[in-house]
């Protein structure tokens, strides 16, 4: 049940944060966005560690910077495809792979959640890909852009990529607090910044900005933090699947603050998420 709530406050979390964050990257490139607050993040972890306590060891902040390294890589893959691909299909496959390979993991591992949870775990996949959906244009507003083999495989490594963060951030050990986040803030700054870099796009955002990027960051450090602590008390396989879920956040800001149209397919996509979680509670 901790798990299952945690995980939860970490979808939540995302989605409120990618719902900000995306209001901001409509007056700022959305690399520009991460690499102010990714280093903000980890100061916010750095403060708030001492606090929480735990132990430090190597092995968690190997895993810890393995989950960093994975999820700059996956945010670095995930723009690009965002950029020359259609999001219709992008988003989807990418929100599949990311909920879809850790559950495979988990039960390779030996995890065996229960009939219910199953099923649960079946909606909620099917629920990942009908909120995830949106219009048939790329993030640069161009018209049908072509699903290539370059975009193909962008979206699939930024899926599998950030499915790979969510396996590592699992491997954490109980106990190390949330000294493992901040190395893992520590590498996807390094990672996003070395890609800002190359793409001439290491600039300061617009001072305008800062408040939506303060906000993203105490976001990200609740959803990143809540979710390591979910894995710690509960499978792989259900918190993973419970975290990716976060699209219906965004999609219900959306929908609520700004005023966007909600197709029928992410309308069922919403009530199959609430489902999928009742069903993974119950059987937790």
């Amino acid at each position: 049940m901790t798990a299952v709530l945690l995980a939860l406050v970490a979808a939540v979390g995302y989605g409120v944060s990618d719902f900000v964050g995306g209001v901001a990257s409509r007056r700022v490139a959305a690399l520009r966005f991460v690499i102010a607050s990714y280093p903000l993040s980890l100061l916010l972890v750095l403060a708030v560690a001492p606090l929480v306590g735990g132990e430090v060891t190597g092995s968690s902040l190997a895993w810890g910077a393995a989950a960093g390294l994975a999820g700059g890589v996956a945010i670095w893959w995930f723009y690009q495809a965002l950029a020359e691909g259609p999001m219709s299909v992008v988003s989807p496959v990418t929100a599949l792979l990311v909920a879809g390979i850790p559950v495979l993991v988990g039960l390779v591992l030996g995890e065996r959640p229960g009939p219910l949870a199953y099923v649960g775990i079946a909606l909620a996949l099917i629920a990942v890909v009908l909120v995830s959906r949106e219009s048939d244009e790329n993030v640069a507003g161009g018209a049908h852009p072509r699903f290539t083999t370059r975009v193909a495989w962008l979206t699939v490594a930024s899926g599998v990529t950030f499915a790979l963060m969510f396996v590592a951030m699992h491997r954490v050990p109980e106990g190390t607090g949330l000294w493992p986040l901040a190395m893992a803030r520590l590498t996807s700054s390094l990672v996003v910044s070395v890609v800002a870099l190359g793409a001439g796009m290491l600039l300061r955002p617009p001072r305008q900005l800062w408040p939506f990027i303060a906000g993203v960051a105490v976001l990200d450090v609740v959803a990143n933090g809540a979710l390591m602590f979910a894995f710690q008390h509960g499978m792989l396989s259900l918190v993973s699947v419970i975290g990716a879920l976060y699209p219906a956040a965004t999609v219900l800001l959306a929908t609520t603050v700004l005023g966007e149209h909600v197709g029928p397919d992410r309308r069922v996509g919403m009530v199959l998420a609430v489902a999928a979680v009742a069903m993974i509670t119950v059987a937790s």
